[in-house]
Protein backbone atom coordinates (compact mmCIF):
# COMPACT_ATOMS: atom_id res chain seq x y z
CA UNK A 1 0.00 0.00 0.00
CA UNK A 2 2.84 2.31 0.91
CA UNK A 3 4.46 1.66 -2.50
CA UNK A 4 1.19 2.56 -4.30
CA UNK A 5 0.91 5.86 -2.43
CA UNK A 6 4.52 6.75 -3.30
CA UNK A 7 3.87 5.89 -6.95
CA UNK A 8 0.76 8.09 -7.08
CA UNK A 9 2.67 10.96 -5.45
CA UNK A 10 5.46 10.64 -8.03
CA UNK A 11 2.95 10.67 -10.91
CA UNK A 12 1.24 13.83 -9.58
CA UNK A 13 4.65 15.52 -9.25
CA UNK A 14 5.52 14.73 -12.88
CA UNK A 15 2.16 16.02 -14.15
CA UNK A 16 2.52 19.23 -12.15
CA UNK A 17 6.01 19.90 -13.53
CA UNK A 18 4.78 19.21 -17.06
CA UNK A 19 1.95 21.77 -16.72
CA UNK A 20 4.38 24.37 -15.37
CA UNK A 21 6.71 23.81 -18.33
CA UNK A 22 3.79 24.10 -20.74
CA UNK A 23 2.66 27.35 -19.12
CA UNK A 24 6.22 28.59 -19.27
CA UNK A 25 6.37 27.93 -22.99
CA UNK A 26 3.05 29.64 -23.64
CA UNK A 27 4.06 32.74 -21.72
CA UNK A 28 7.52 33.22 -23.22
CA UNK A 29 8.02 36.67 -24.75
CA UNK A 30 8.94 35.04 -28.07
CA UNK A 31 5.58 33.37 -28.26
CA UNK A 32 3.64 36.55 -27.36
CA UNK A 33 5.43 38.89 -29.79
CA UNK A 34 3.24 40.08 -32.67
CA UNK A 35 4.56 39.31 -36.17
CA UNK A 36 6.81 42.13 -37.35
CA UNK A 37 5.79 44.31 -40.29
CA UNK A 38 8.23 45.35 -43.00
CA UNK A 39 8.85 48.89 -44.25
CA UNK A 40 5.59 48.76 -46.25
CA UNK A 41 3.52 47.73 -43.23
CA UNK A 42 3.12 44.14 -44.48
CA UNK A 43 3.60 40.86 -42.59
CA UNK A 44 5.70 38.79 -44.99
CA UNK A 45 7.55 36.32 -42.71
CA UNK A 46 5.77 33.39 -44.36
CA UNK A 47 6.26 34.73 -47.90
CA UNK A 48 9.10 34.79 -50.43
CA UNK A 49 10.23 38.21 -51.68
CA UNK A 50 11.21 38.87 -55.30
CA UNK A 51 12.51 42.41 -55.80
CA UNK A 52 14.05 44.45 -58.57
CA UNK A 53 13.89 47.72 -60.48
CA UNK A 54 11.75 48.55 -63.48
CA UNK A 55 13.76 48.22 -66.68
CA UNK A 56 13.66 50.53 -69.68
CA UNK A 57 10.51 49.99 -71.80
CA UNK A 58 9.17 47.57 -69.16
CA UNK A 59 5.54 47.89 -68.07
CA UNK A 60 3.49 46.35 -65.27
CA UNK A 61 2.35 43.44 -67.45
CA UNK A 62 5.97 42.48 -68.14
CA UNK A 63 6.64 42.40 -64.39
CA UNK A 64 3.50 40.58 -63.23
CA UNK A 65 3.05 37.90 -65.93
CA UNK A 66 5.90 35.75 -64.52
CA UNK A 67 4.04 35.65 -61.20
CA UNK A 68 1.09 33.82 -62.72
CA UNK A 69 -1.29 36.71 -63.40
CA UNK A 70 -3.24 36.63 -66.65
CA UNK A 71 -3.70 39.56 -69.02
CA UNK A 72 -7.34 39.71 -67.92
CA UNK A 73 -6.36 39.99 -64.25
CA UNK A 74 -3.79 42.66 -65.07
CA UNK A 75 -6.43 44.64 -67.00
CA UNK A 76 -8.73 44.44 -63.96
CA UNK A 77 -5.83 45.57 -61.77
CA UNK A 78 -5.19 48.54 -64.07
CA UNK A 79 -8.83 49.71 -63.83
CA UNK A 80 -8.93 49.31 -60.06
CA UNK A 81 -5.58 51.03 -59.65
CA UNK A 82 -6.35 54.16 -61.70
CA UNK A 83 -8.07 56.18 -58.92
CA UNK A 84 -5.13 55.41 -56.61
CA UNK A 85 -2.17 55.27 -59.01
CA UNK A 86 -2.03 55.29 -62.81
CA UNK A 87 0.16 52.30 -63.70
CA UNK A 88 1.18 54.04 -66.92
CA UNK A 89 3.31 56.28 -64.70
CA UNK A 90 5.59 53.40 -63.72
CA UNK A 91 9.13 54.59 -64.44
CA UNK A 92 12.48 52.83 -65.10
CA UNK A 93 14.88 52.40 -62.17
CA UNK A 94 12.06 52.52 -59.62
CA UNK A 95 12.12 49.70 -57.07
CA UNK A 96 9.41 47.04 -56.73
CA UNK A 97 8.86 43.96 -54.57
CA UNK A 98 6.59 40.96 -55.12
CA UNK A 99 5.69 38.57 -52.29
CA UNK A 100 4.56 35.02 -53.09
CA UNK A 101 3.56 32.03 -50.96
CA UNK A 102 6.18 29.42 -50.06
CA UNK A 103 4.08 26.48 -51.28
CA UNK A 104 4.15 24.94 -54.73
CA UNK A 105 1.55 27.43 -56.02
CA UNK A 106 3.84 30.46 -55.48
CA UNK A 107 0.69 32.59 -55.38
CA UNK A 108 1.26 36.34 -55.61
CA UNK A 109 0.09 37.87 -52.32
CA UNK A 110 1.40 41.45 -52.45
CA UNK A 111 3.03 43.63 -55.08
CA UNK A 112 4.64 46.94 -54.04
CA UNK A 113 5.85 49.70 -56.37
CA UNK A 114 7.88 52.60 -54.99
CA UNK A 115 6.64 55.89 -56.46
CA UNK A 116 9.63 57.68 -54.89
CA UNK A 117 11.91 57.28 -51.89
CA UNK A 118 9.01 57.82 -49.48
CA UNK A 119 5.72 56.98 -51.23
CA UNK A 120 4.64 53.57 -52.51
CA UNK A 121 1.54 51.76 -53.76
CA UNK A 122 0.47 48.29 -52.59
CA UNK A 123 -1.55 45.76 -54.60
CA UNK A 124 -3.01 43.27 -52.11
CA UNK A 125 -3.96 39.90 -53.65
CA UNK A 126 -4.36 38.13 -50.29
CA UNK A 127 -8.15 38.24 -50.58
CA UNK A 128 -10.31 37.37 -53.56
CA UNK A 129 -11.11 41.09 -53.86
CA UNK A 130 -7.99 42.94 -54.96
CA UNK A 131 -7.30 46.07 -52.91
CA UNK A 132 -5.02 48.95 -53.93
CA UNK A 133 -3.74 51.64 -51.61
CA UNK A 134 -0.91 54.11 -51.15
CA UNK A 135 1.45 54.25 -48.23
CA UNK A 136 4.44 56.16 -46.89
CA UNK A 137 7.57 54.80 -45.30
CA UNK A 138 8.28 55.87 -41.75
CA UNK A 139 10.32 59.06 -41.85
CA UNK A 140 12.60 60.32 -39.12
CA UNK A 141 13.85 63.89 -39.16
CA UNK A 142 17.07 65.50 -37.99
CA UNK A 143 17.42 69.22 -37.54
CA UNK A 144 20.27 70.90 -39.34
CA UNK A 145 21.58 74.47 -39.32
CA UNK A 146 23.66 75.87 -42.17
CA UNK A 147 24.88 79.23 -43.40
CA UNK A 148 26.77 80.32 -46.47
CA UNK A 149 27.87 83.17 -48.70
CA UNK A 150 26.84 82.98 -52.35
CA UNK A 151 29.81 82.46 -54.65
CA UNK A 152 29.07 81.70 -58.29
CA UNK A 153 25.44 80.72 -57.74
CA UNK A 154 23.19 79.68 -54.88
CA UNK A 155 23.02 76.14 -56.29
CA UNK A 156 26.82 75.76 -56.46
CA UNK A 157 27.21 77.31 -53.02
CA UNK A 158 24.91 74.67 -51.53
CA UNK A 159 27.07 71.94 -53.03
CA UNK A 160 30.22 73.66 -51.75
CA UNK A 161 29.05 73.64 -48.13
CA UNK A 162 27.81 70.04 -48.33
CA UNK A 163 24.08 70.68 -48.51
CA UNK A 164 21.55 69.34 -51.01
CA UNK A 165 20.92 72.01 -53.70
CA UNK A 166 17.21 71.23 -53.25
CA UNK A 167 17.44 73.45 -50.16
CA UNK A 168 17.95 76.41 -52.52
CA UNK A 169 14.62 75.59 -54.18
CA UNK A 170 12.87 75.31 -50.80
CA UNK A 171 14.27 78.68 -49.75
CA UNK A 172 13.06 80.30 -52.98
CA UNK A 173 9.56 78.95 -52.29
CA UNK A 174 9.49 80.47 -48.79
CA UNK A 175 10.81 83.90 -49.85
CA UNK A 176 9.34 83.91 -53.37
CA UNK A 177 7.74 87.33 -52.87
CA UNK A 178 10.59 88.97 -51.00
CA UNK A 179 13.66 87.94 -53.04
CA UNK A 180 14.09 87.58 -56.78
CA UNK A 181 16.15 84.38 -56.73
CA UNK A 182 16.89 84.78 -60.43
CA UNK A 183 18.93 87.84 -59.48
CA UNK A 184 20.90 86.39 -56.56
CA UNK A 185 24.48 87.65 -56.71
CA UNK A 186 27.91 86.97 -55.24
CA UNK A 187 28.11 88.14 -51.63
CA UNK A 188 24.46 87.43 -50.79
CA UNK A 189 24.22 85.46 -47.53
CA UNK A 190 21.85 82.91 -46.01
CA UNK A 191 21.24 81.04 -42.78
CA UNK A 192 18.71 78.22 -42.50
CA UNK A 193 17.29 75.95 -39.81
CA UNK A 194 15.61 72.97 -41.43
CA UNK A 195 14.88 69.25 -41.16
CA UNK A 196 16.50 66.50 -43.20
CA UNK A 197 14.44 63.36 -43.82
CA UNK A 198 15.76 59.85 -43.20
CA UNK A 199 14.31 56.38 -43.75
CA UNK A 200 15.97 53.52 -41.88
CA UNK A 201 18.99 55.77 -41.36
CA UNK A 202 19.36 56.68 -45.04
CA UNK A 203 19.07 60.32 -46.15
CA UNK A 204 16.10 60.83 -48.49
CA UNK A 205 15.79 64.58 -48.87
CA UNK A 206 15.23 68.08 -47.53
CA UNK A 207 12.34 68.41 -45.10
CA UNK A 208 10.61 71.43 -43.62
CA UNK A 209 12.35 74.78 -43.25
CA UNK A 210 11.75 76.12 -39.73
CA UNK A 211 13.43 79.49 -40.10
CA UNK A 212 15.72 81.29 -42.52
CA UNK A 213 17.46 84.56 -43.21
CA UNK A 214 18.50 85.65 -46.69
CA UNK A 215 20.57 88.78 -47.16
CA UNK A 216 20.20 90.16 -50.70
CA UNK A 217 22.13 93.29 -51.75
CA UNK A 218 22.63 94.20 -48.09
CA UNK A 219 18.98 93.82 -47.06
CA UNK A 220 17.93 90.96 -44.75
CA UNK A 221 14.73 88.97 -45.27
CA UNK A 222 13.40 86.54 -42.66
CA UNK A 223 10.93 83.68 -42.70
CA UNK A 224 9.56 81.80 -39.67
CA UNK A 225 7.24 78.80 -39.79
CA UNK A 226 4.37 79.27 -37.32
CA UNK A 227 1.04 77.58 -36.67
CA UNK A 228 -1.90 79.67 -35.57
CA UNK A 229 -5.01 77.62 -34.98
CA UNK A 230 -5.35 75.21 -37.89
CA UNK A 231 -3.23 77.32 -40.26
CA UNK A 232 0.51 76.92 -40.65
CA UNK A 233 2.52 79.31 -42.81
CA UNK A 234 5.64 81.45 -43.02
CA UNK A 235 5.79 84.95 -41.53
CA UNK A 236 8.36 87.74 -41.39
CA UNK A 237 9.93 89.05 -38.17
CA UNK A 238 6.93 91.33 -37.60
CA UNK A 239 4.31 88.60 -38.01
CA UNK A 240 3.34 89.62 -41.53
CA UNK A 241 2.53 86.89 -44.05
CA UNK A 242 5.21 86.14 -46.63
CA UNK A 243 2.51 85.30 -49.16
CA UNK A 244 0.91 87.94 -51.33
CA UNK A 245 -2.37 87.47 -53.12
CA UNK A 246 -3.09 88.61 -56.69
CA UNK A 247 -5.79 90.99 -57.85
CA UNK A 248 -8.99 89.38 -59.10
CA UNK A 249 -8.45 91.05 -62.49
CA UNK A 250 -6.07 93.59 -64.09
CA UNK A 251 -8.97 95.89 -65.00
CA UNK A 252 -11.80 97.51 -63.07
CA UNK A 253 -15.40 97.63 -64.24
CA UNK A 254 -15.08 95.49 -67.34
CA UNK A 255 -16.42 92.29 -68.88
CA UNK A 256 -14.83 89.10 -70.17
CA UNK A 257 -15.23 88.75 -73.94
CA UNK A 258 -13.18 85.57 -74.41
CA UNK A 259 -11.99 82.93 -71.96
CA UNK A 260 -9.03 80.57 -71.65
CA UNK A 261 -9.26 77.73 -74.18
CA UNK A 262 -7.07 75.49 -76.31
CA UNK A 263 -9.48 75.78 -79.25
CA UNK A 264 -10.86 79.16 -80.28
CA UNK A 265 -11.74 80.44 -83.76
CA UNK A 266 -9.48 83.42 -84.45
CA UNK A 267 -11.52 86.24 -86.06
CA UNK A 268 -8.55 87.57 -88.06
CA UNK A 269 -6.57 84.43 -88.92
CA UNK A 270 -9.81 82.49 -89.63
CA UNK A 271 -8.65 79.26 -88.04
CA UNK A 272 -8.89 77.45 -84.73
CA UNK A 273 -5.98 77.93 -82.37
CA UNK A 274 -5.24 77.95 -78.64
CA UNK A 275 -6.11 81.10 -76.71
CA UNK A 276 -4.28 80.68 -73.41
CA UNK A 277 -5.43 83.98 -72.02
CA UNK A 278 -8.49 85.96 -70.99
CA UNK A 279 -9.84 88.88 -73.03
CA UNK A 280 -11.25 91.80 -71.04
CA UNK A 281 -13.34 94.11 -73.24
CA UNK A 282 -12.95 97.77 -72.29
CA UNK A 283 -12.76 101.21 -73.95
CA UNK A 284 -9.43 102.45 -75.30
CA UNK A 285 -7.50 104.23 -72.57
CA UNK A 286 -8.87 102.15 -69.67
CA UNK A 287 -6.04 101.80 -67.09
CA UNK A 288 -4.43 98.35 -66.82
CA UNK A 289 -3.09 97.34 -63.39
CA UNK A 290 -0.32 94.90 -62.43
CA UNK A 291 -2.02 91.97 -60.67
CA UNK A 292 0.90 91.64 -58.25
CA UNK A 293 4.31 92.98 -57.24
CA UNK A 294 7.07 92.14 -59.67
CA UNK A 295 9.71 93.19 -62.18
CA UNK A 296 9.07 94.13 -65.83
CA UNK A 297 11.00 91.63 -67.94
CA UNK A 298 9.53 92.55 -71.33
CA UNK A 299 8.11 95.80 -72.70
CA UNK A 300 7.90 96.18 -76.47
CA UNK A 301 5.70 96.10 -79.54
CA UNK A 302 5.18 92.66 -81.11
CA UNK A 303 3.41 91.78 -84.34
CA UNK A 304 0.54 89.73 -82.91
CA UNK A 305 0.48 90.99 -79.32
CA UNK A 306 0.84 94.68 -80.14
CA UNK A 307 2.14 96.79 -77.26
CA UNK A 308 3.03 94.16 -74.74
CA UNK A 309 4.25 93.93 -71.12
CA UNK A 310 5.40 90.86 -69.22
CA UNK A 311 5.96 90.92 -65.46
CA UNK A 312 7.82 88.32 -63.42
CA UNK A 313 6.22 88.26 -59.97
CA UNK A 314 8.59 85.68 -58.50
CA UNK A 315 10.34 82.48 -59.53
CA UNK A 316 6.94 80.79 -60.02
CA UNK A 317 4.45 83.36 -61.36
CA UNK A 318 4.49 85.69 -64.39
CA UNK A 319 1.77 87.74 -66.11
CA UNK A 320 1.39 89.29 -69.58
CA UNK A 321 -0.65 92.24 -70.90
CA UNK A 322 -1.33 92.57 -74.66
CA UNK A 323 -2.80 94.99 -77.25
CA UNK A 324 -2.11 98.06 -75.09
CA UNK A 325 -2.64 101.49 -76.64
CA UNK A 326 0.37 102.83 -74.72
CA UNK A 327 2.64 102.12 -71.77
CA UNK A 328 2.41 103.95 -68.45
CA UNK A 329 5.18 106.35 -67.48
CA UNK A 330 8.20 104.68 -65.90
CA UNK A 331 7.41 101.22 -67.27
CA UNK A 332 10.58 99.79 -68.78
CA UNK A 333 12.50 96.51 -68.63
CA UNK A 334 13.88 96.11 -65.12
CA UNK A 335 11.34 98.43 -63.49
CA UNK A 336 9.83 97.26 -60.20
CA UNK A 337 6.06 97.48 -60.06
CA UNK A 338 3.62 97.22 -57.17
CA UNK A 339 0.34 95.37 -57.07
CA UNK A 340 -2.41 97.60 -58.46
CA UNK A 341 0.04 99.99 -60.16
CA UNK A 342 -1.04 101.27 -63.59
CA UNK A 343 1.33 99.81 -66.18
CA UNK A 344 -0.50 100.67 -69.42
CA UNK A 345 -3.81 101.39 -71.10
CA UNK A 346 -6.29 99.29 -73.08
CA UNK A 347 -5.89 99.49 -76.84
CA UNK A 348 -6.30 97.47 -80.04
CA UNK A 349 -2.73 97.13 -81.27
CA UNK A 350 -1.43 93.96 -82.95
CA UNK A 351 -3.87 91.30 -84.22
CA UNK A 352 -6.99 92.70 -82.59
CA UNK A 353 -10.53 93.30 -83.86
CA UNK A 354 -11.41 95.82 -81.18
CA UNK A 355 -10.27 97.44 -77.93
CA UNK A 356 -9.57 94.87 -75.23
CA UNK A 357 -6.85 93.53 -72.95
CA UNK A 358 -5.56 90.04 -73.62
CA UNK A 359 -4.29 88.96 -70.19
CA UNK A 360 -1.97 85.95 -69.78
CA UNK A 361 -0.68 84.19 -66.67
CA UNK A 362 2.06 81.56 -66.29
CA UNK A 363 2.97 79.16 -63.48
CA UNK A 364 6.51 77.81 -63.81
CA UNK A 365 6.50 78.94 -67.43
CA UNK A 366 3.28 77.12 -68.31
CA UNK A 367 0.17 79.12 -69.34
CA UNK A 368 -2.75 78.59 -66.97
CA UNK A 369 -6.33 79.77 -66.62
CA UNK A 370 -6.04 82.68 -64.19
CA UNK A 371 -9.75 82.57 -63.32
CA UNK A 372 -9.45 78.96 -62.18
CA UNK A 373 -6.50 79.53 -59.83
CA UNK A 374 -7.02 79.63 -56.09
CA UNK A 375 -4.29 81.52 -54.30
CA UNK A 376 -3.81 81.03 -50.55
CA UNK A 377 -5.01 83.97 -48.46
CA UNK A 378 -2.46 86.46 -47.22
CA UNK A 379 -3.08 86.83 -43.47
CA UNK A 380 -0.75 88.12 -40.74
CA UNK A 381 -0.39 86.50 -37.33
CA UNK A 382 -3.56 87.18 -35.33
CA UNK A 383 -3.34 89.28 -32.18
CA UNK A 384 -4.25 86.37 -29.91
CA UNK A 385 -1.28 84.38 -31.23
CA UNK A 386 1.20 87.27 -31.36
CA UNK A 387 2.77 86.61 -27.95
CA UNK A 388 3.38 82.96 -28.86
CA UNK A 389 4.78 83.93 -32.26
CA UNK A 390 7.11 86.56 -30.79
CA UNK A 391 8.56 84.06 -28.30
CA UNK A 392 9.18 81.52 -31.07
CA UNK A 393 10.61 84.14 -33.43
CA UNK A 394 12.98 85.54 -30.79
CA UNK A 395 14.26 82.04 -30.02
CA UNK A 396 14.78 81.17 -33.68
CA UNK A 397 16.38 84.56 -34.37
CA UNK A 398 19.03 83.82 -31.73
CA UNK A 399 19.70 80.44 -33.33
CA UNK A 400 20.03 82.03 -36.77
CA UNK A 401 22.44 84.66 -35.43
CA UNK A 402 24.66 81.92 -33.99
CA UNK A 403 25.00 80.00 -37.29
CA UNK A 404 28.40 80.53 -38.96
CA UNK A 405 28.90 80.99 -42.69
CA UNK A 406 30.54 77.69 -43.63
CA UNK A 407 32.44 79.12 -46.61
CA UNK A 408 33.20 82.55 -45.21
CA UNK A 409 36.97 82.11 -45.40
CA UNK A 410 37.05 80.10 -48.63
CA UNK A 411 38.70 81.64 -51.70
CA UNK A 412 36.23 83.78 -53.66
CA UNK A 413 35.29 82.57 -57.13
CA UNK A 414 34.05 85.88 -58.51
Amino acid sequence: MKKIVLLLFFLLLVISCSEKNTDSKINTPEQNEAPKKNEYGLIVDSLIEHSGVVLKNQNLSDILLPFGLSYKEILTLEKKSKPVFDIRKIRPQHFYAAYVTKDSLNKLTYFVYEIDDINYVVYDFSDSLLSVYRGQKEITTRERKVGGIVKGSLWLTMEEIGVSPVLALRMSEVLAWQVDFNAVRNGDKFKVIYNENYIAGDYVGVGTIKALMFEHIGEKYYGFLFKQGDDIDYYDENGGSLRKAFLKAPLKFTRISSRFTYRRYHPILHRYRAHTGIDFAAPIGTPVHAVGDGIVVERRRKRAEGNYIRIRHNSTYSSGYMHLSKFAKGIHVGAKVKQGQIIGYVGSTGLSTGPHLDFRFWVNGKPVNYLALKFPPSKPVKKKYMKEFTALKDSLMKELDSIPYLNEFADATD
